[in-house]
Order: C-alpha cells, then sequence, then structure tokens
C-alpha cells in the first residue's frame, strides 16, 4: 500500500483527489492567481480539470508533484534582479 499523504508536515496536501485553486493558491504555492493561469496556459503548470460552468480542478498528485520539484519553479517566477 502507498502512502497518499505528502511526508512534509508543512504541506498538507494529498496524493490524491481533486484540489481547486483556493486550496494551494497562495498558501502552498505562493503565487498570484493570474500567475497561475498564466503559467497552466503556457503548459508550465499542470492542466486543469472542468467539472462544471464555474468549477475547476487540479489533480492533488500534479500539484503534489509540482511542490515537491517546486524549488526551481519559484525561481524562474522571481523576477530577474
Amino acid at each position: 500500500m502507498t502512502n497518499t499523504f505528502c511526508t512534509d508536515p508543512k504541506n498538507p496536501i494529498r496524493a490524491e483527489g481533486l484540489l481547486r485553486l483556493s486550496q494551494f493558491i497562495p498558501s502552498i504555492l505562493p503565487i498570484s492567481k493570474s500567475a497561475w493561469w498564466a503559467g497552466v496556459q503556457s503548459g508550465k503548470y499542470p492542466q486543469s480539470i472542468k467539472l462544471g460552468p464555474r468549477t475547476t480542478c487540479w489533480r492533488a498528485a500534479d500539484i503534489y508533484e509540482l511542490v515537491e520539484g517546486g524549488a526551481e519553479i519559484m525561481a524562474s517566477n522571481r523576477a530577474p534582479a
């Protein structure tokens, strides 16, 4: 049986299920919603799943993977000095 929870106690994301944008931005991924949507459009971030006309979510496993590899992603979002 695999562990379905993140091993980092500071990161409460389960590795299964679906997450709404407000569940991980900005609390887990410290970027703006507009920067997130731009990244989704460009393919930098995972594609969304539409559950209804006003309900969008992402696979928790995709967000977990993004958080685990987040150092280079967060660095690339910062403006050059």
